[in-house]
This record gives C-alpha cells, sequence and structure tokens, in this order.
C-alpha cells in the first residue's frame, strides 16, 4: 500500500461527512439559498469529479482555439491555483500580451495565456469578478471556467465533465477516503462527460467506464478523447526528431500525475537515466533548479527533458545541459464540438428573442 493509499485509508472515517457537506452545499445552490452569479454571455464550464490531472488544460486550450476558429472571442477565467498574485482580478494575457509572470499567474493560466495569443485569460479566487472584467473590458462573447464544475457560485450554460481514462474515477470514495472532490450524485449537474487520454492499454476499460455512465446516466451524452503519440520539442518549439535527442536524458516533472509523463516517455523509447518528481504546480526557484542541475551532473546526462507545464515556467540558461519538453497533440473530438456548437446557438436564439 502506497502512501496516498494509507492517507485514503486513514480518512476514509471522514469520507461520509466530508460528503455530506458537499451534498448539503450543492442543495443550497439548487435552492437558491446560496447566490450564484450569472454574466451576460455563455459560461462554459471545464472541470471534474476527481483530484488530479484529467487533462483539464489540454481540453481548455483546444476548446478556446476551436471557438475562437468557428469566430467567437474567448476569454478563459480560472482561479490561479499556485500563483501569488492576489487582487480580486488578475489579467494574465489581455489578449495581446501577457502581463503576468508563472510565478504570480500559475503555471495553467500562464501556459493558457503562452499559447493562446489571441485570447484573454484572467483569475481571481471570487471567479465572477474577472468573468465580469472579462466581458466588460474585452469584449468577449464567451467565458471558459476552467476547472469550475465545483465553483457553483457561477453559473454556467454548459457543464463539461472530465475523467482521465486510466485513473478514471479512483477508488470511488469521497474525500479524504478517496479520490472524488463531491458523490457522485453530483454528476446530475453535468451536460457531458468526456473521457481523455484514451490510449491502447486503457480502451478496454476506458469503453467499460463510458458504458456505465451511460446506464447511470443515461440523458448525458459521453464524447471520448484521445491523443496523439507524443512529441519532442525544444525550447524554439520546433519538433524533433527521436534520434535527433541527445542521450543519455535526465527527466523532471512537477505534476499532479508524473507517472503519465513517463510512461510516454518510455512509449517514445525515451529511458531516462534519472527521473525527478517535483510537488504539483512546482515553482522551480534556484533551489529546484540547483536540484535538478546536481542530479544532471551527477547521473551524466547530456539533456533534460520535462512537460509542456513545465517548460513555460523555464529558460533555457537555468541548466547545464539544453533542455526539450514532451507533448501530445491533441484535437476536440466532433461530437463534442457539436454539442457545444448546438447549445451555444441555444443560448444565443434564445437571448436575441
Amino acid at each position: 500500500m502506497n502512501t496516498l493509499d494509507l492517507l485514503f485509508f486513514a480518512g476514509r472515517p471522514f469520507g461520509p461527512l466530508y460528503s455530506a457537506i458537499q451534498t448539503v452545499r450543492a442543495g443550497m445552490y439548487r435552492k437558491s439559498i446560496l447566490k450564484s452569479f450569472a454574466v451576460d454571455v455563455p459560461v462554459i464550464s471545464v472541470g471534474n469529479l476527481t483530484m488530479g490531472g484529467t487533462g483539464k488544460t489540454p481540453m481548455v486550450l483546444m476548446l478556446a482555439q476551436t471557438l475562437y476558429d468557428q469566430g467567437f472571442r474567448p476569454a478563459i477565467v480560472s482561479r490561479g491555483y499556485g500563483g501569488t498574485a492576489r487582487n480580486n482580478v488578475n489579467i494574465v494575457s489581455d489578449g495581446s500580451a501577457i502581463l503576468l509572470p508563472p510565478l504570480e499567474a500559475g503555471d495553467e493560466p500562464y501556459l493558457l495565456a503562452s499559447m493562446l495569443p489571441s485570447t484573454p485569460v484572467l483569475t481571481g479566487k471570487k471567479r465572477i469578478l474577472p468573468c465580469r472584467h472579462a466581458v466588460d473590458h474585452f469584449d468577449v462573447d464567451i467565458i471558459i471556467l476552467d476547472d469550475g464544475f465545483q465553483h457553483l457560485s457561477m453559473r454556467r450554460d454548459i457543464n463539461i465533465v472530465l475523467f482521465n481514462a486510466t485513473t478514471l474515477a479512483g477508488n470511488s470514495r469521497v474525500f479524504p477516503g478517496g479520490d472524488l472532490r463531491e458523490p457522485v450524485n453530483a454528476l446530475h449537474r453535468a451536460d457531458i462527460f468526456v473521457l481523455t487520454g484514451i490510449t491502447s492499454e486503457n480502451n478496454t476499460r476506458a469503453h467499460s467506464f463510458q458504458q456505465l455512465l451511460e446506464q447511470r446516466f443515461p440523458d448525458t451524452p459521453v464524447c471520448l478523447s484521445r491523443y496523439s503519440e507524443p512529441f519532442v520539442f525544444d525550447l524554439q518549439n520546433k519538433k524533433v526528431d527521436r534520434e535527433s535527442l541527445p542521450l543519455p536524458v535526465l527527466a523532471f516533472s512537477g505534476i499532479a500525475n508524473p507517472q503519465r509523463f513517463y510512461d510516454s516517455l518510455e512509449n517514445c523509447d525515451i529511458h531516462p537515466v534519472e527521473r525527478i518528481c517535483l510537488k504539483d504546480h512546482a515553482l522551480y526557484t534556484n533551489k529546484e533548479k540547483a536540484q535538478i542541475n546536481r542530479a544532471i551532473e551527477g547521473s551524466g546526462a547530456v539533456a533534460a527533458i520535462t512537460t509542456l507545464k513545465d517548460r513555460v515556467k523555464l529558460n533555457e540558461n537555468d541548466f547545464s545541459v539544453p533542455l526539450y519538453y514532451l507533448s501530445h497533440e491533441t484535437s476536440i473530438s466532433e461530437p463534442l464540438t457539436d454539442f457545444i456548437l448546438s447549445r451555444l446557438e441555444t443560448f444565443l436564439h434564445r437571448e436575441s428573442s
């Protein structure tokens, strides 16, 4: 039994209490005892029921790009977890320039701003405030709420709930006894489910889970999202052939599910001489960079490789060897795109009538 399993086992007696609190809280919002706020444009929430990585950032990225390509003007609003900025409204990007560094913005908002130069990205603990700011000041016509499923004080028009195809619902117990942020009944709030990161290894389990969701929630469609084969990129964002990658290589990451990254490296026939797992949302202070440099020297590595999420917080002169990153190319499935566009058409028709 690993450390996490031990913690979940110890927390199991408290799971029903936390579950009851979350159920009461959701009921109070449903009955308008607690107030939910709205803005004058459609709000799409991308979230999950489980803790840990489910691919929210790639989904938000591709959703924003897809909507932009369809002629919409989206903005992304996040809590900005891990960032030091504490204003009610923190503008990571105004849609023309990045205004906050990763340390202040948080790594995921900064990554989104870096990859979507025409899309405003804002953060704030009370997300209604950056949402209003985006509508009032950036002429946006859609808000994408990053990690918004449990943020019930913000009304939304489309609730997208993601499940990672490898971890699915974890141990199906509510925190602190398990991986769930809320009891399973909370999924009745979802408008559509998306299983992310489907591979040949998890394909059978993913389809079994899809069938389970369709049985439990027959009115909620389920979409599947597959990752492409991962690619290696240099710091100029150019693809690098596997044969051109200097070896031996050291790998490091500061993400919620580092094993997925290391599995992807192995699938690419990249076998690091050493692996370093930093805490999720690692800030890459001088101490952390020195730790990695010591490991590079001790392992004899002539290159280092990390994730895209980590790469945006680093510079080419941070390490004594060249730095590369691994990234998947993903796309929104046609059924999901059709579902979202249909819902948006309904919203816009209702507003114009």
